[in-house]
């Protein structure tokens, strides 16, 4: 079992070139990838789109880049001319008199902009290749941080289903006398009401209506085997945070079906009790992969 929530950075240096990459993730119900990177370096998304999609599955990442080229080839400086001489006219209406005209290449070079500094075009291969070592690091990270959070929630997850296991046992033990009880409490309201013993046929008859009404056996299979299948998934080393939600669903539902159908008050607190404990599992699959 995977968190969705973590964290992941690496640094790597090649050939003057060095890359940063941080990785913050957490939860979403698709994987959702979201890039800050250099403007220069846009051609790397889609490389890095691919990577981190085939090993994440959900969740939304921030993926931060930066980068520097330190090599001699990385700047190019070249002359604006055009602007120098138009410099170069200006200074020369003003020039004579008591001005000193005192031009050389080191007060030409301070004129603004005259010298134009561009970026090299990368080398898209040396990039990428460095790119994708570096995301794999902090990928690696990330993934760490994933299954370590992933197992501490599962052992809590466990704990709230044999929490729910144990009371759906004791519905099911409950169950069987709430039959037996409404057949007591009905013959005595029945006999004090009218002074005298009750038709047993009849008592009979709105007994097995009631139990009809309030059966929830089906209901008590179904939960014992989603809890079953709930810690299948646990072992599960793929991604299972849809599986789990569909699972928990169906918790919720079998749940409100025995609320709904129950007239015995110790079954109905059970049953209350157990979507409390629905509800907390519902919230921390929020964040599982």
């Amino acid at each position: 079992m995977l968190s969705m929530t973590g964290y992941g950075r690496a640094a790597r240096e090649r050939d003057g070139r060095q890359m940063t990459i941080e990785l913050k993730s957490v939860n979403h119900r698709f994987l959702d990838l979201a890039f800050r990177m250099p403007r220069n370096l846009l051609f790397l998304e889609e490389a890095a789109r691919k990577a981190l999609g085939a090993r994440l599955s959900r969740g939304h990442v921030d993926v931060f880049v930066t980068y520097k080229n330190l090599r001699s080839d990385a700047r190019t400086v070249t002359v604006d001319r055009a602007l120098y001489d138009a410099y170069a006219r200006a200074l020369d209406s003003v020039a004579g008199g008591d001005l000193k005209d005192d031009r050389s290449l080191m007060s030409i070079a301070r004129l603004p902009d005259v010298l134009v500094v561009s970026e090299a075009e990368e080398d898209r291969d040396a990039v990428t290749a460095l790119m994708l070592e570096t995301l794999k690091e902090a990928l690696d990270q990330l993934l760490a941080m994933r299954a370590r959070e992933g197992e501490a929630m599962r052992r809590d997850l466990s704990e709230k289903v044999d929490a729910i296991e144990r009371m759906t046992a004791r519905i099911g033990e409950r169950y069987p006398q709430t039959v037996e009880e409404y057949r007591n409490r009905l013959r005595a309201a029945v006999e004090e009401l009218i002074g005298q013993q009750v038709d047993e046929t009849r008592l009979l008859t709105e007994v097995v209506v009631m139990a009809d009404r309030s059966a929830i056996a089906e209901e008590l299979v179904r939960l014992n085997s989603h809890v079953a299948a709930l810690r299948r998934l646990f072992e599960d080393p793929e991604p299972i945070g849809r599986r789990l939600d569909f699972l928990v669903q169906e918790l919720n539902r079998e749940t409100n079906t025995i609320t709904s159908k129950s007239q015995d008050i110790p079954i109905t607190q059970l049953a209350l009790d157990m979507k409390s404990e629905i509800e907390k599992l519902r919230e921390q699959l929020q964040n599982v992969e």
